[in-house]
């Protein structure tokens, strides 16, 4: 086994081996403290003994007895040594834990609506993710003791609660699951901050832990429609940006360079869902996303096909967002006069007053339209909000090629 499948293996087995013992004795941090020390144990005797024939029975064997030993040093000090005897004998419902996935409980959990969506992002990275605490303020460019003080909020927040380990009632909390995903998704595709456009390993972590929610709720469209949106999406990723990694828009970049494997196998998920239930927005996202990748190239593209999705999209989630990219369709199909009518109605309304993509769109609909002089300004107000270093320098660089302003 290579080192990247056998740090795979145990980032994937960790998860299930912290469900497990949260199920069976509660006390989140603890047992993530114990499945920690168990992960540390097989890098170090798999690696030199061969990975056994049940992997994961063997991490909650040995994560179990670690937590044992917690919960009596831990208990032993408030006084309550029976109560670790007690704990130490309870079985878990309906069977053995090996043979349990506990990882989409642990993912509820870790969205629990008692907790800031800041923490749930945070801790759905920690505990079902595996990332360290040091990698999750790396990605969002906090210091690590913040993240770590963000990180045992959350926790004990989930203490405090008291909520039993069982998937909650109702669909309110998986909604919850798939937006973290999806928030999870977008900052690692386009990075809010930093001197890069995207973040790969966040991208693709997302895109690892809606696999498991897919695979274990695979009759949920919503779920296969967000998997499959981040497939179409992320199969664009070599090809958005140049060697010196400045921003490349979709229109201009090489589709030779587009992973055609995800894109099959997006449009594959996205044409199943579609036909089950009712159809939510991720759905009706990735159907967009179908129709850009399936396109021979841009001038290719079906802008009307794209067009009526979205206004079916604006019926179930009428967003600033949804409205902006309706208004670049509408602008594809009937001109960029009609995309700035409707531009100007978002303005109006301030949803995305202090957003760059809003005077992004803007300044590409004035360039289409010969007023570039307006489409020059438009491009530097939205540098001046873009929130990455790539965004603003392709937007100052879509100002420069225009020329001075007259007058200025």
């Amino acid at each position: 086994m290579t080192a990247v499948s056998f740090e795979g293996l145990l980032r994937e087995l960790a998860p299930q081996a912290l469900g497990a013992l949260v199920r069976r004795y509660g006390h989140f941090d603890l047992a993530e403290d114990a499945v920690q020390e168990a992960l540390l144990a097989a890098a170090m005797q798999w690696i030199h003994e061969g990975v056994p024939d049940n992997p994961r029975a063997w991490l909650i064997t040995v994560a179990s007895r670690r937590l044992t030993d917690l919960l009596r040093s831990e208990l032993a000090r408030q006084r309550r040594e029976e109560s670790v005897a007690r704990a130490a004998r309870v079985l878990v419902p309906g069977g053995d834990a090996s043979d349990q996935d506990d990882s989409l409980i642990l993912l509820f959990m870790c969205c629990h609506p008692a907790l800031s969506l800041a923490s749930q992002i945070a801790l759905t990275l920690r505990a079902v993710g595996g990332l360290t605490t040091a990698e999750i303020a790396r990605a969002f460019l906090v210091p690590e003791a913040t993240m770590a003080r963000r990180i045992t909020r959350a926790k004990q927040a989930i203490k405090d609660s008291g909520i039993p380990f069982a998937i909650p009632p109702g669909p309110a909390r998986l909604g919850a699951v798939l937006h973290v995903l999806y928030l999870i998704f977008n900052e690692g595709y386009v990075s809010t901050s930093g001197p890069n456009l995207q973040r790969h390993e966040l991208a693709a972590e997302a895109i690892r832990l809606t696999r498991m929610v897919h695979q274990l709720l695979p009759s949920e469209p919503e779920v296969t429609g967000l998997l499959a949106l981040m497939l179409l999406t992320d199969a664009r990723k070599a090809a958005r940006t140049g060697p010196d990694g400045s921003l490349i828009p979709m229109d201009e970049q090489d589709r030779g360079r587009w992973d055609a494997g995800q894109i099959a196998e997006g449009v594959a998920l996205i044409s199943s869902a579609l036909p089950r239930g009712a159809t939510g927005p991720y759905q009706l996202q990735a159907a967009i996303a179908a129709l850009h990748d399936e396109a021979a190239s841009a001038q290719e593209t079906d802008w009307p096909q794209i067009v009526a999705i979205y206004e079916v999209l604006l019926r179930v989630s009428n967003t600033p967002l949804v409205r902006l990219n309706h208004a670049v369709a509408v602008a594809m199909v009937s001109g960029p006069a009609a995309g700035l009518e409707l531009v100007g109605k978002l303005e109006a309304d301030g949803g995305l007053a202090h957003d760059h993509r809003l005077a992004a769109v803007r300044a590409h609909l004035l360039e289409r339209s010969g007023d570039l002089a307006a489409a020059r300004r438009a491009y530097e107000a939205a540098a001046h909000l873009a929130p990455s270093l790539p965004q603003q320098r392709y937007l100052n660089a879509r100002a420069a090629r225009l020329g001075p302003i007259s007058g200025k």
